[in-house]
């Protein structure tokens, strides 16, 4: 009866455990199906947190956007965005208007502006990694420029 009970016991823990593992991932999986709004995040310490929180509001701001994740780096800062449905067709002007708002508000800022659902699901891993420690910051710089030149690219 005990060796019962304790296989019981052992299979819960393991999908009890199993269970919140799939959930923290879930959140960079589901990013292209709902709204995840990430943590503005810099990838150096004491390097503009309070610029790129300032930053994600004013593009919060823009009625079209319902979704927005900000990565700030030493040089670029990256600025991920999703359209609301019905303004799709609208989305080379709504990215037009939205890195002259950027710019004049922000000269110095070197910004990457895409709405592109690929590079915001990079953003949103590159945020949550660097959020629970797996990225450092160099390695999290490194990660940047790469999706700063997937993005170029595909333009």
């Amino acid at each position: 009866m005990v060796y019962i009970i304790r296989v019981i016991l052992i299979v819960c823990v393991t999908l009890l455990v199993s269970c919140s593992q799939e959930q923290t991932e879930q959140k960079s999986q589901l990013a292209l199906m709902k709204t995840t709004n990430p943590n503005p995040t810099v990838t150096e310490k004491n390097n503009g947190q309070d610029k790129a929180e300032s930053i994600e509001r004013e593009v919060e701001s823009i009625d079209e956007i319902y979704d927005v994740a900000v990565v700030k780096g030493k040089k670029a800062t990256l600025v991920v965005y999703k359209v609301k449905h019905m303004q799709r067709f609208r989305m080379k002007q709504i990215e037009k208007d939205l890195n002259k708002k950027l710019e004049e508000k922000y000269p110095k800022e070197k910004f990457t502006v895409s709405s592109d659902y690929k590079i915001f699901l990079e953003a949103v891993r590159l945020v949550e990694r660097k959020d629970n420690g797996s990225l450092t910051d160099k390695q999290a710089e490194k990660r940047l420029n790469e999706i700063v030149k997937m993005t170029s690219d595909m333009k």
